[in-house]
């Protein structure tokens, strides 16, 4: 599996999502995806991720209220070489103390099985400078070794950038909504930014929850009855289909899947993809795509095709970049 550098982290090109392991609550995987999956049913895809050395797992507190990080800390918990990314929701902290992030770090640490967390990020931009100073006694304790911000714009990333900076430390990584279809990171500058300062760009939904992944079409639209069937309707679909015919014929070309070259493509931008898996076929998607390497021209023609959509996606979480 090919490897990048986190500073002194290695960590894979590809990390593995687990937004919809488990149930319940406004991000559980029933709401947002239609799935109602158990340990049982996961634990052979963890073991198969594991064995093919994509070791790096994308979780959070607030995934499936909690369900996602205890799926995790059980299959985790004998295994030291996995890497765990996790997050901090500040919404969850409302009408509580400074002293909440370091609550909820220990409450994940707990839950994980960890002693330290590998890469922690703020999931989002509520009170941005109170959260991010809470990073630094996180830091200096040694139970976070990296540290990330989410859904962050520009300005917002730069100073928490410049606040840990001037106590020894650096920002480490963004994690934003990247992809075909919504490529603001790019249009914002934060793409150019984070290459300067050295920080890791992760890319989550680069597959759009599968709108992008080569399955749905307005003949086979997503199950209705969820947050991203209301995202991707038929009718959406039918719009996006010059942009599919691209994906078709470079999968053709590289003997793969369109949802491989949509991945291949963030990697290609020098984005560290997050694909979600439940299913060992996902696993060896995400290894397949870490070996694809498109040329200048086949990632233009990829973007064209998407602006020629006409269609952009952007969730109600996210503010301006």
């Amino acid at each position: 599996m090919k490897q990048i550098s986190l500073g002194e982290l290695k960590i894979p090109a590809v990390a593995l999502g687990t937004w919809s392991w488990g149930f319940g609550g406004i991000a559980g995987g029933d709401s947002v995806f239609g799935n109602r999956l158990s340990e049982a049913e996961l634990k052979p895809v963890f073991d198969y991720a594991m064995s093919k050395g994509l070791t790096l797992w994308d979780t959070a507190t607030v995934y499936g209220s909690g369900a996602s990080e205890k799926i995790l800390g059980e299959f985790v918990k004998e295994r030291k070489d996995a890497i765990i990314s996790t997050k901090f929701t500040p919404i969850l902290a409302q009408g509580r103390g400074d002293e909440a992030m370091e609550e909820f770090l220990e409450g994940s640490l707990k839950t994980l099985h960890k002693n330290a967390i590998d890469i922690y990020w703020i999931h989002n931009t509520d009170d941005v400078p109170r959260w991010s100073a809470q990073l630094v006694p996180l830091l200096k304790s040694g139970k976070v070794r990296k540290v990330g911000v989410s859904n962050h714009n520009l300005e917002q990333i730069k100073f928490v950038n410049e606040l840990l900076k001037k106590v020894g430390f650096k920002l480490d990584a963004i994690q934003n909504h990247y992809s075909l279809l919504y490529t603001n990171i790019e249009d914002g500058g934060i793409l150019k930014y984070c290459k300067d300062e050295d920080i890791a760009v992760f890319a989550y939904m680069v597959l759009e929850q599968g709108a992008l992944g080569g399955k749905y079409t307005k003949d086979n639209p997503m199950p209705a009855d969820t947050r991203r069937g209301e995202a991707f309707p038929p009718q959406t679909l039918a719009r996006l289909e010059p942009l599919f015919e691209v994906q078709r014929s470079l999968a053709k070309k590289y003997g793969t899947t369109p949802a491989l070259i949509a991945t291949a493509w963030a990697i290609a931008k020098g984005a560290v993809p997050i694909i979600g898996v439940t299913k060992k076929e996902q696993v060896d998607d995400a290894e397949r795509a870490s070996e694809i390497s498109l040329s200048t021209d086949e990632v233009a023609q990829l973007e064209a095709a998407a602006k020629q959509t006409g269609v952009t996606v952007k969730g109600e979480w996210e503010g301006s970049m």
